[in-house]
């Protein structure tokens, strides 16, 4: 039988960095392997907390979080812990913590095994961690279709463990329709072209069933602009496709349900038109198409979205449109501005206060995120929170449990949590002015509005859009563009995005008399207008409107021209790109769509 001592020679000997603690939370005794990674001596460990021997930050997260977890569920598994070394080294670990229990059921010991990570890997580690378990059917291919990695949920579709999959070609789980479809190199010239949104596709499970799945893709391009991988999300439409099946024999069989077919056609124009604009968005440039098709795919899901944005581009409409596309649509969008919301106010607008828990509490209060419980809540300039402030947001979102101010009472809530931001949250991270662990929560799934200047083909149709709908609103009009309104709305870079052509018009509206649009008035003092002049001397011309064609082929032939002039280098200093002042894959993009290829001599 083994003896204590025994016991305690393997615990102290073992080549792990291990630690037992008492219940009153000092140390009982550590391993070797401890004592030499931190440059202590037993004696000076022995009696003391493990705060003592932490960064401050992680000794607050032990107090705070780390503790009071391991008392209610009894262990604690891949917690970040900072620990600092007697000469002032800082060592970053991961600690798995078990409580251990004698026969009778009364606390013997706490037991915590160190397990040290660099910060990339670190970083690595969490970001694999957060792909991995995200509850949406998602998976990466190299440019050769091989699958890099996939979320356990993808997996648990398919009924493979991982390493059964990652390493293979996708093609090996197509049925034999797609693979015969993708053979001969039709697969790589997908996943070189970029992007697609909403196409079908069928794989097959390791049990031999067919699924039906719409797929949508985003690619990582390297510097060049070519594709290094591809993320794609799938939804499983198997039981809709089953249904269609159905219903489709159904109605050949049986004249009198065409009222049916009718309620369905309608139901999918109704898809394909939430699919392109969700009701709400207006423009059809390739920046915005993709932004659209990275909504669509994750909305669905029950994932964390970051949307990054330079300020008035629509964050706030993203998060609508993933809301309304989502499950939960038929619950709560709660919407909450982080910057306006003073620091000492911060708890009870979250989490709500009982009566009498602060001066001026006189009654409850329920905060926001139990107004969004089944719902959606909206962290708008999430970058704005105080970083002391961070890791009470952080708890609702790993547990989704909080108290009110003044309350005791733990209370649960199932909220999708969508942020926005115009700040670089990965600088403010560095600059110690972000958490990193909450950074990881709130960006499973990042989307980028695009800016104005990089949707240039959306200009006149928003301005348009905005146009009649202000007109409505306030009485007046109608009014239209003209030609040269419209080359001087699209000759500006817009640096307030959406927002402030919204403004420009609304503007223009107020100070027009008579039937003529006075954007003379409106637009920013710094920006040339064509004056009234030329509005008769040309009126025959001007009082068209600017068409979307005509539009296309203004755009279609300054790029042609552009790329003459750059002798038709795309990137790079000095390139096409740098000269329109867009981005590389923005350029590709727009040549694909308008189909121009270099001429060859």
């Amino acid at each position: 039988m083994t003896s204590l001592d025994d016991y305690q020679w393997l615990f102290r000997k073992a080549p792990i960095m291990a630690t037992s603690i008492g219940e009153d939370g000092r140390y009982l005794d550590v391993s070797d392997a401890f004592l030499t990674r931190l440059g202590y001596a037993r004696r000076d460990m022995i009696g003391r907390r493990p705060g003592e021997f932490a960064t401050v930050e992680s000794a607050k997260r032990i107090d705070n979080e780390l503790a009071p977890t391991l008392r209610r569920t009894g262990r604690l598994e891949n917690k970040p812990v900072d620990l600092r070394t007697k000469s002032g080294e800082i060592v970053r670990c991961l600690t798995n913590s078990l409580v251990e229990h004698d026969p009778g059921g009364s606390f013997v010991r706490t037991v915590a095994i160190y397990t040290e990570r660099s910060d990339q890997a670190r970083a690595d580690w969490k970001y694999r961690q957060l792909y991995r378990a995200t509850p949406a059917m998602l998976h990466t291919v190299d440019v050769d279709g091989r699958i890099v990695t996939a979320t356990d949920h993808w997996l648990q579709k398919m009924g493979y463990a991982r390493d059964e999959v990652v390493g293979r070609s996708i093609m090996d789980f197509y049925s034999e329709a797609d693979r015969k479809r993708f053979a001969a190199g039709r697969l790589q010239d997908v996943i070189s072209g970029g992007e697609f949104s909403n196409e079908e596709r069928q794989m097959v499970t390791k049990s031999g069933q067919v699924l039906d799945l719409v797929m949508s893709a985003i690619s990582d391009r390297d510097a060049s602009g070519r594709v290094h991988q591809m993320l794609v999300a799938s939804k499983d439409v198997t039981e809709r496709k089953r249904a269609e099946r159905k219903l489709r024999a159904t109605l050949a069989e049986n004249a009198s349900l065409r009222e049916e077919l009718e309620r369905e056609r309608d139901y999918l124009r109704e898809e394909v038109n939430v699919s392109m604009n969700f009701g709400r968005f207006v423009g059809t440039s390739p920046a915005l198409k993709h932004m659209l098709s990275q909504v669509d795919a994750v909305a669905q899901t029950p994932a964390n979205v970051l949307v990054l944005g330079e300020s008035g581009v629509g964050k706030e409409l993203v998060a609508h449109a993933i809301h309304a596309r989502s499950p939960r649509s038929a619950a709560p969008l709660v919407k909450v501005n982080c910057a306006s919301i003073p620091k000492e106010l911060f708890e009870s607008e979250f989490f709500g206060h009982v009566k009498g828990a602060f001066t001026g509490a006189h009654r409850d209060r329920v905060g926001r995120f139990q107004l969004a419980d089944g719902g959606t809540i909206f962290l708008d300039e999430v970058g704005e929170i105080p970083v002391e402030l961070q890791g009470k947001l952080l708890r609702v979102l790993q547990e989704s449990e909080f108290e009110r101010v003044g309350d005791d009472i733990t209370r649960s809530v199932d909220v999708r949590v969508i942020a926005a931001t115009n700040r670089n949250l990965e600088e403010l991270v560095v600059a110690g002015k972000f958490r990193e662990d909450l950074f990881y929560r709130l960006s499973v799934f990042p989307i980028e509005v695009p800016p104005l200047r990089e949707r240039p083909e959306d200009v006149i149709q928003l301005a348009q859009h905005f146009l009649e709908s202000i007109c409505n609103d306030f009485g007046r009009g109608p009014f239209k563009l003209t030609r040269s309104q419209a080359a001087v709305m699209s000759a500006y870079d817009w640096p307030g995005n959406v927002r402030e052509l919204k403004n420009v018009i609304e503007r223009a509206v107020i100070l027009s008399k008579g039937r003529t649009l006075r954007l003379d008035l409106s637009m920013p003092q710094n920006h040339p207008v064509l004056p009234d002049a030329k509005e008769s001397h040309d009126r025959k011309i001007d009082n068209q409107i600017l068409t979307d064609k005509q539009m296309s082929e203004l755009q279609k032939s300054n790029i042609i021209a552009a790329l003459k002039v750059t002798n038709w280098k795309v990137s790079g200093k000095d390139g096409t790109a740098e000269l329109l002042g867009v981005r590389p894959t923005t350029l590709y993009d727009r040549m694909k769509a308008f189909r121009i290829r270099k001429p060859v001599n």
